[in-house]
């Protein structure tokens, strides 16, 4: 029980404005890593003046916390964005669940799954019950002491004076003629709109006040991580016969066997054609991609499904049951690399995209995981599975941040187009403020093929004209009827490209500031002065950009009416 009520509500409430100023109007940047941050603060300052120390454990959620809360404001790509969002609120579920217990290492599946919904039963319910226990102390205290605090007579006193005050106010407005101009001027510098817009942020603030009152709450009365599910007593008895699932696993190792030795006989070995129906490697290759990943997927299920629900009476069935599940293991791994490897032909023939580096910095971690199990299963360890899943989604996730996802199909297209590869101009200008600072590097190389130049420069002039950077590059690059078009003296062009930045600065919220978005704003100011010569038709939907050769390319942002 939280001692300190009236430190507690301060926080809580505190926090609730902390929210409202962040986020209200604002888009979302640094504010999301800032609310956090200064949320998990707060609750550990109400733990701790109430005499509650985090378990050790507990305090090693605090680096995925505060790493995933800086990956929020670094990169816009957006599944590295949404999965550092993800894991941001996870940790601090997770460290709320597990504060004084610090269990969570051991946790199944099971407990996450319980953990968290208990926690939202407490967020909705113990508020409540809270608030109606400080009533139920006020009632109890001394008729002097309540005095000190005559909370209810002044909110009544407030109610019955509003009329009163209206009528008179009504009245002298009647009477005289400025102090009837100055209640106008009063009512409508605070209009209406106004008036609702601040109540609704009243109650913005309350809620996200009665949120984190729940959690605080929550880990006040259950982090003790007393007892896990299935620590005394097993939540599903084991139900299948050990022959029966022996033979599941064997049928399953015998049918995996045989395609993983098609695999070495004709993938592995890259030949020319692998004789079945007149297949070329390539189109041997190009198949079955995302078939071997659902295979993948569901052999771990499988194994792990099995594990719960096998009866295993002596040691005997207990070796054979894990040699089998291990053997399946090892024949995954192959498959894996098999889908793989299918995975970098199609980065060969078409290049980057995000559906195809998603997948590639997946199954790493994917082979790391099956590696886990095995050596889990053969020191008998299954229980720390989910916490080996854990791990290794977070290093999925943080492995996007460091890899750059668009940063780097940027520079891994723009180079393939420079050999003579196809270069799709419409797709380099839909990734997201990421990638811009290296298109605008690789703009600048003079090296770069004169076709491909032109590609990049009028992908760049289509970031300018996006929704994310219209304002701040109005009238950049306007097309271009060239008997309307106006002449400009290159003093005004020089001026304009000096202020670009600050303009933009000036309009961005700094809750809103991201380091992506910054780098993007500075790349294009550079680059700006170097895309005179290129038009943008902003009538057309979508967009198109004529470049000096009067090549044209189409933006993926739609214009026009």
């Amino acid at each position: 029980m939280i001692k300190t009520p009236r430190r507690f509500l301060i926080v809580v409430l505190l926090l609730g404005w902390v929210f409202d100023f962040l986020f209200w109007e604002k888009s979302i940047g640094v504010n999301f890593a800032i609310f956090t941050t200064l949320s998990l603060l707060g609750g550990i300052y109400i733990l701790f003046v109430n005499g509650m120390r985090p378990a050790p454990q507990s305090l090693l959620l605090l680096i995925p916390f505060l790493f995933f809360a800086v990956v929020t404001f670094m990169r816009r790509e957006p599944l590295t964005a949404g999965l550092a969002y993800t894991f941001v609120l996870f940790s601090m579920g997770v460290f709320a669940t597990t504060y004084a217990g610090g269990k969570w290492l051991q946790y199944r599946l099971f407990d996450y799954f319980y953990q968290f919904f208990d926690l939202l039963i407490s967020i909705s319910v113990r508020p409540l019950q809270y608030l109606a226990q400080l009533r139920q102390n006020w009632k109890e205290r001394a008729p002097e002491e309540q005095r000190k605090f005559p909370v209810w007579p002044v909110l009544r006193g407030l109610l019955i004076a509003l009329p009163v005050v209206a009528c008179f106010g009504s009245l002298f407005a009647s009477a005289d003629l400025v102090f009837n101009q100055r209640i106008v001027d009063f009512f409508e510098d605070y209009s209406f709109r106004d008036t609702v817009e601040d109540v609704f942020r009243v109650f913005l603030i309350l809620f996200w006040a009665y949120i984190l009152m729940g959690v605080f709450l929550h880990t006040a009365a259950k982090s003790t991580d007393e007892k896990l599910l299935g620590e005394d007593k097993l939540i599903l008895k084991p139900f299948l016969g050990f022959t029966e699932a022996a033979i599941v696993l064997s049928s399953v190792v015998v049918l995996f066997s045989a395609f993983v030795s098609i695999q070495f006989q004709y993938f592995f070995g890259k030949t020319a054609n692998i004789g079945v129906g007149e297949f070329t490697y390539s189109e041997y290759a190009r198949r079955g991609f995302t078939e071997l990943v659902l295979v993948i997927f569901f052999s771990l299920l499988l194994v792990l499904g099995l594990n719960i629900i096998t009866r295993r009476g002596n040691g005997l069935q207990k070796r054979i049951y894990s040699g089998l599940s291990v053997l399946l293991l090892l024949l995954v791994i192959p498959i894996l690399v098999s889908g793989f490897q299918r995975l970098l032909l199609g980065i060969e023939w078409h290049g980057y995209s995000r559906l195809r580096l998603y997948p590639r910095i997946f199954m790493i971690w994917v082979a790391i995981l099956l590696a886990a199990v095995i050596v889990l299963e053969i020191f008998r360890r299954e229980r720390y599975f989910a916490l080996a899943a854990l791990l290794a989604s977070i290093g999925f996730a943080a492995s996007l941040s460091f890899f750059d996802i668009d940063a780097s199909i940027a520079g891994h297209n723009i180079y393939r187009a420079a050999t003579g590869r196809h270069f799709n101009v419409t797709y380099l200008a839909s990734l997201s403020t990421d990638a811009i600072p290296r298109i605008a590097y690789k703009f600048k190389n003079s090296d770069l093929p004169t076709t491909t130049r032109e590609g990049v420069g009028a992908a760049l002039l289509c970031y300018m004209h996006s929704n994310a950077f219209a304002d701040e590059f109005k009238g950049v690059g306007d097309l271009v009827d060239e008997s309307e078009a106006e002449a400009e003296t290159p003093g005004d062009e020089a001026d304009q490209s000096e202020t670009v930045t600050e303009e933009a600065v000036e309009k961005l919220d700094w809750q809103g500031f991201t380091v992506s978005r910054g780098q993007a704003l500075e790349a294009l100011d550079e680059i700006e002065p170097l895309l005179g010569d290129y038009h943008i038709n902003t009538e057309r939907n979508p967009m198109r950009v004529v470049a000096p050769s009067e090549a044209i390319y189409e933006c993926p942002w739609g214009g026009g009416d």
